[in-house]
């Protein structure tokens, strides 16, 4: 996510950021404060951002680190016409308010003119302390001290605003409110841009990126979901009501004017004039678990007819495999994003069969990130981000990487052989034993 917002500002991502491994802090080179700032106001991972003075692995490295830091670059914040105070905050263990004021007391060597302000004042600086990530092997001392000015926090009460719990209109399986912001970051998700989900169910995808002033569109297979028509999913309530559907969350959260509509519509037979119409592709394509993967079908395929509505609206459909779905996806997002724009979506994985080599591939998209969900031991989902970087022409019209090298495409046998050949079945049986 970080990478990706800094990329959206125009920063760069270096390979020599110092992240640590088993810590919550993070030691970033950023080029100026505005960039930093702007990254805040998007990022839901990060919980606040300041700028480092001085770090150690004691608290003598600390105020050796201190010492050394330019005093022309201190001097502005700590002049006697401004107010301050200092913050302690400690990962993975709780202090008493006397060790605090001891820890304060020590920094009295840094030569702060201006007056103490506890409710508001203008610079506020931190004192952080990393105790590990163990709470049962709590260390006495820390592994690593850090502390700086705090210039900003991030967006973390985005997660609890747009809690699905609270939102008018939801599926089964409606995206998680946190998940839908990474997903919109990874997807550089920018005021005017078009955002589109082909998978679109009750549209919390939308959300996310109607917030960041993108506009927004959807299809999906199921009159019933996009219509708000059926059966209701939320506990005690038996059907949906007149006004539950996609336009009325995004009017919920003041974001109507983004919305520009949700079509019924099989992913698998693209329904719109050929050319580059998309900013980004942001989806969750059904796994065939709690949502039946479907697409429609003729009347020679072994069909599924079913009544849609009151109104009787019937389609034949078929079953729409796992590989399918993401090698037309791909397709999709190979002729229809824009040069630079980016499909994020969620891939499920039997994570002891699990191989990068399993991650489809298009000529035209370059792959940016892989991250993990763990749901269980065995299974997960990764979250693919790919950015469109080749314009799309005939000959990739049927393509995918086959052991390093793009071959046309022959159906669903060869490629799920390869690929996908029983996740869906693996996974489905993992949660109905978890059930019992």
């Amino acid at each position: 996510e970080i990478a990706s917002l800094l990329s959206l500002y125009g920063g760069q991502f270096s390979g020599e950021q110092e992240i640590r491994v088993n810590s919550p802090f993070w030691i970033l080179s950023i080029p100026s404060e505005e960039m930093a700032r702007e990254l805040m106001k998007r990022t839901v991972c990060a919980k606040s951002i300041f700028e480092l003075w001085g770090h150690g692995r004691s608290a003598g490295e600390l105020y050796a680190s201190l010492k050394n830091y330019p005093m022309g670059k201190m001097l502005p914040y700590l002049q006697s016409d401004s107010t301050y105070k200092i913050h302690i905050h400690t990962f993975n263990k709780t202090l008493t308010q006397a060790q605090k004021i001891k820890k304060i007391d020590a920094l009295e060597f840094l030569p702060f003119k201006g007056k103490v302000n506890l409710k508001n004042p203008e610079h506020i600086f931190w004192i952080l302390e990393d105790y590990g990530m163990d709470p049962n092997n709590v260390p006495e001392e820390p592994f690593h001290l850090y502390f700086g000015r705090w210039i900003a926090d991030g967006q973390r009460e985005l997660i609890e605003s747009y809690s699905v719990k609270k939102r008018h209109f939801i599926g089964n399986t409606s995206m998680d409110a946190c998940l839908s912001f990474i997903m919109a970051n990874h997807g550089k998700v920018k005021p005017n841009d078009v955002v589109y989900d082909p998978f679109v169910g009750t549209g919390g995808l939308l959300i996310s990126s109607a917030h960041f002033g993108a506009y927004v569109c959807g299809t999906d297979i199921d009159y019933n979901t996009i219509h708000g028509l059926g059966k209701a999913s939320r506990k005690n309530q038996k059907w949906r009501g007149p006004d539950e559907n996609i336009r009325a969350n995004l009017r919920q959260y003041g974001l109507e004017k983004y919305y520009l509509d949700a079509l019924v519509s099989d992913s698998s037979r693209p329904i719109w004039r050929k050319g580059m119409l998309f900013d980004a592709i942001i989806t969750d394509p059904p796994y065939g678990i709690r949502e039946a993967t479907r697409r429609t079908g003729s009347q020679k395929e072994t069909v599924k007819s079913a009544e849609r509505s009151t109104e009787n609206h019937v389609f034949v459909s078929s079953n729409y495999h796992l590989s399918d779905i993401f090698f037309d996806l791909l397709k999709f997002a190979a002729e229809y994003l824009v040069m630079g724009g980016r499909l994020v979506y969620w891939l499920p994985i039997y994570r002891p069969e699990y191989t990068e080599e399993i991650i489809p591939r298009h000529p035209c998209l370059q792959l940016i990130s892989n991250c993990e969900q763990m749901l269980s031991s065995h299974t997960s989902r990764r979250l693919i981000t790919m950015e469109k970087v080749k314009e799309f022409k005939d000959q990739d019209q049927n393509s995918y990487l086959l052991d390093g090298q793009y071959m046309p495409y022959r159906g669903h046998n060869s490629f799920r052989e390869k690929y996908f050949s029983g996740v869906t079945k693996r996974i489905a049986k993992e949660e109905k034993d978890n059930q019992k």
